[in-house]
């Protein structure tokens, strides 16, 4: 069972001003887009269900395993990108043959300009359109649940 998604967004939308700081998740002091969503996840699910080992911040990464996609996949409900609203998880592939290595959570109104909120280097977790040029790097999409078991 998914989690109430206007409970993800206002959990989300805490972090707003939360200055980037690579591999951290604190709010109001520092955190990646993988940050954001950890943090999303302790306030609206509960407890991390495994640490987070070190990763690269190289959006040009490629490779045989989508690190993210694993992990989400395994504690998240996926769901078709065209079928993702506001408060999925979405998962940016930056480069073509890339990774997904970028994380974002969908905010917008489902009959309105899309938006949503991450955290990216320079500016922090922001909130902003998904023009174009973001919505077709979408890879992947999930829903956090209402409880941390696995699935």
């Amino acid at each position: 069972m998914p989690a109430d998604p206007a409970r993800v967004i206002a959990a989300a939308r805490g972090w707003l001003g939360t200055p980037y700081h690579d591999q951290a998740s604190v709010k109001g002091a520092g955190c990646d887009c993988l940050g954001l969503a950890r943090g999303v996840w302790r306030e609206v699910v509960g407890p991390e269900p495994l640490p987070v080992p070190a990763y690269s911040r190289d959006w040009g990464e490629a490779g045989p395993v989508e690190v993210l996609a694993d992990g989400a996949g395994r504690w998240m409900l996926m769901v078709p990108v065209a079928e993702a609203g506001p408060g999925a998880l979405v998962l940016f592939r930056m480069r073509r043959g890339a990774i997904a290595k970028h994380i974002g959570i969908l905010t917008g109104p489902a009959h309105g300009p899309a938006t949503f909120l991450h955290s990216y280097e320079g500016l922090g977790v922001v909130e902003e359109p998904l023009t174009p040029a973001w919505a077709r790097r979408i890879a992947l999409a999930f829903l956090f649940p209402a409880t941390s078991e696995a699935r």
